[in-house]
């Protein structure tokens, strides 16, 4: 077969593959982003070899390509990033705590994880997985064909339908960036929305009553010097 035909085999392939994307969850998957967002949560994510690419490339799409005036930022922490610690916990523990350690000093109650792994299968993803839900942080997992372990593990699991792993990566990189396309259209929304309807914004109440604290120590000091 000529080099030619065989590119052609597999984007022939690969349409077939997109055509039988589970487009719902992919949907839900960008629901419960922005509801994360609306809470001010943090949403971390994680893979390894292609996948920790992706997890790289998502996290700056969702920080930076989502941006829209009036609107606060997402904010999510690649867990692939940070190097050093990421091989000190495998040199120290196990490569496969290298996110969950991570992830356990960070997650909070209302927080979202996303992990992706094309066989579903990894132990440091399992892991980080099983970490999360204790933390209650909601799990999305994206996957290859079968799920793997972490179907069992995620409370939403977009599978993508192809056994081949560069076509199941293709996809991953697709649904990050259809999802970070929908979040900035609906951000962008609201902060039009904002600002047609332009309001004083709330002073956060932590703030606030260090203002007041602040206040009231300058008025005690100004009788003390009297």
């Amino acid at each position: 077969m000529r080099m030619h035909d065989e590119i052609t085999a597999y984007w022939d392939d690969l349409r077939h593959t997109l055509a039988a994307m589970p487009l719902p969850l992919v949907s839900q998957t960008a629901e419960l982003l922005l509801a994360c967002h609306r809470r001010g949560g943090t949403i971390f994510v994680l893979g390894n070899g292609g996948s920790a690419a992706t997890a790289s490339h998502f996290a700056c799409d969702l920080a930076k390509g989502t941006r829209a005036d009036g609107v606060a930022a997402f904010r999510v922490f690649p867990l692939t990033d940070n190097m050093p610690l990421v091989t000190a916990w495998a040199n120290d523990v196990s490569y496969e705590r290298v996110f969950a350690e991570q992830l356990g000093a960070l997650v909070r109650p209302g927080d979202v994880a996303v992990l992706i792994s094309g066989s579903g299968n990894s132990p440091n993803v399992l892991a980080a997985a099983r970490t999360a839900r204790s933390a209650g942080a909601l799990t999305i997992a994206w996957t290859g064909a079968t799920g793997g372990k972490l179907a069992r593990l995620a409370e939403v699991v977009v599978r993508v339908p192809s056994p081949s792993i560069e076509q199941v990566e293709d996809a991953h990189l697709m649904l990050a960036h259809s999802v970070c396309v929908a979040l900035r259209a609906r951000l962008r929304a609201l902060g039009f929305d904002s600002a047609a309807r332009p309001r004083r914004r709330a002073m956060p109440r932590a703030i606030s009553e260090l203002v007041a604290t602040e206040a009231a120590y300058d008025d005690v000091s100004a009788e003390a010097a009297q």
